[in-house]
């Protein structure tokens, strides 16, 4: 019922009709997830221009023309990704070029950023490749610089695929996600404002929170914001592993006032569970709250198999701050490359309070860390006891002040187990850090 209101409400930013057609038959097989559909989705309508209908269709000239045709007779605006490619199952471009009646032409400039792609990289540049270069007439041509198939967008005027002719703007992008995403708002999102602007102010802001479930958080921040959801605040909900946004919304001539209203209430319920806005990943967040402070951290993991550095190397600069991690997965490992002690594992065994504790302080003295975050737990699906089921893991985090241990139970499966685990400890730096602010603040 929440998703319903979110998707009603939110139709009045604006009144173009977008459908989004997802071309590529390793989608309907299921080897690939449909990743276009979510994150288009979320930037349009985080812009105030929701998508009114989605589909996929397999890699058919046919069963393309025929869905490319059939949103063209409806929609004002109509994106299509994928097919743009130079290999047999690329066929978006050709079929949706006979579909409106623009023949194709090779591009002189296309061809000449294309062979400059192959150049730069030292390698030769295959026949096909060429194909890419081939541009139906009148397109407008939205520069790869990530790859070789350029976007290409046909402003329909008069619109072939409706009798009475109304225009439509269409638009196709590459299928690769590190193309089409950067091509999208970089080139694709000032020519959405231009071609179809709101016809009221919009303002959305998200806002990131980790360590409270989504029910609980509906329950702590809905009576609070019922005033300005009856003057037009749509709040929407999305859980994800580890954390939950919450999407405020709002259209017309107050509607910045009432999001940042509802923003601050929210701050002021939720405090420091919320660590970030729109784009913010929780990695990328740690990484400037450290290098503000000009501190650094290192890692020791066990059952999360490098996962934690590998969201915080994700990170641009994070070279700043980000001084070593150790995998140490082996008892062997943890004795000789942390100087965890034999008596503690002995005693304790490897998934324990002490064991995790060793292990962050070995990392942080072995490295001159000014942090060190430890894990260890049980994966799964075996190796649990009664009292260590599958999913207990314990999180060490050592300063020159102290070692932090928490216990946790994450029972799921080993990639869910080792997402949650990660969020957990980047978490329990991200509070340490905030609770050392507050004690030196004046």
């Amino acid at each position: 019922m929440r998703f319903e209101l979110l998707i009603v409400n939110s139709q009045t930013a604006c009144t173009v009709n977008i459908e989004l057609i997802n071309t590529g038959s390793e989608l309907m097989l299921g080897f690939v997830l449909n990743s276009h559909q979510a994150w288009l989705c979320r930037q349009l309508a985080d812009l105030g221009y929701p998508v009114t209908r989605q589909s996929a269709v397999h890699d058919s000239g046919a069963a393309i023309q025929q869905i490319v045709g059939e949103a063209l007779s409806r929609a004002d605006l109509v994106i299509v990704t994928g097919g743009l490619g130079p290999t047999s199952d690329d066929l978006t471009r050709d079929v949706v070029a006979a579909l409106v009646r623009r023949p194709l032409h090779e591009d002189p400039a296309v061809l000449a950023c294309i062979e400059r792609f192959f150049a730069a990289r030292n390698r030769p540049m295959p026949a096909r490749a060429g194909i890419q270069a081939l541009v139906p007439e009148g397109a407008i041509v939205l520069p790869n610089a990530h790859g070789t198939a350029p976007g290409l967008v046909l402003d329909l005027d008069p619109n072939p695929c409706r009798q009475d002719g109304k225009a439509a703007l269409l638009v196709m992008l590459p299928g690769p996600p590190r193309e089409l995403r950067p091509m999208f708002s970089e080139q694709v999102v000032p020519m959405l404002q231009r071609r179809f602007p709101l016809q009221a102010p919009f303002a959305c802001r998200v806002l990131k929170t980790t360590g409270l479930p989504e029910s609980l958080l509906e329950d702590k921040i809905a009576g609070p914001l019922a005033s300005l959801v009856a003057v037009g605040l749509v709040i929407g909900y999305c859980a994800r592993i580890g954390e939950v946004e919450v999407r405020l919304a709002a259209q017309g001539p107050n509607a910045a006032q009432i999001v940042e209203e509802a923003e601050q209430i929210v701050r002021s319920i939720v405090g420091r569970n919320i660590f970030g806005m729109n784009q913010d990943e929780l990695a990328g967040v740690l990484v400037r709250l450290l290098t503000e402070r000009g501190q650094t951290v290192a890692l020791a993991e066990s059952c999360t198999g490098g996962y934690i550095a590998h969201r915080l190397t994700n990170v641009a600069g994070a070279s700043a701050v980000f001084l070593s991690g150790l995998v140490t997965y082996s008892n062997q490992a943890k004795q000789r490359l942390l100087g965890v002690k034999t008596e503690t594992l002995a005693a304790h065994g490897a998934v324990s309070e002490p064991t995790a504790r060793e292990m962050a302080e070995g990392a942080r003295s072995r490295v001159g860390a000014d942090f060190a975050l430890a894990v260890t737990g049980i994966a799964g699906p075996t190796g649990g006891t009664p009292g260590k089921p599958v999913g207990t893991v314990y999180i060490a985090l050592a300063s020159g002040q102290e070692t932090i241990v928490e216990r946790y139970l994450n029972p799921y499966d080993r990639e869910t187990f080792k997402r949650v685990t990660s969020q957990q400890a980047l978490e329990l730096l991200r509070q340490n850090l905030l609770m050392q602010k507050d004690t030196s603040a004046p």
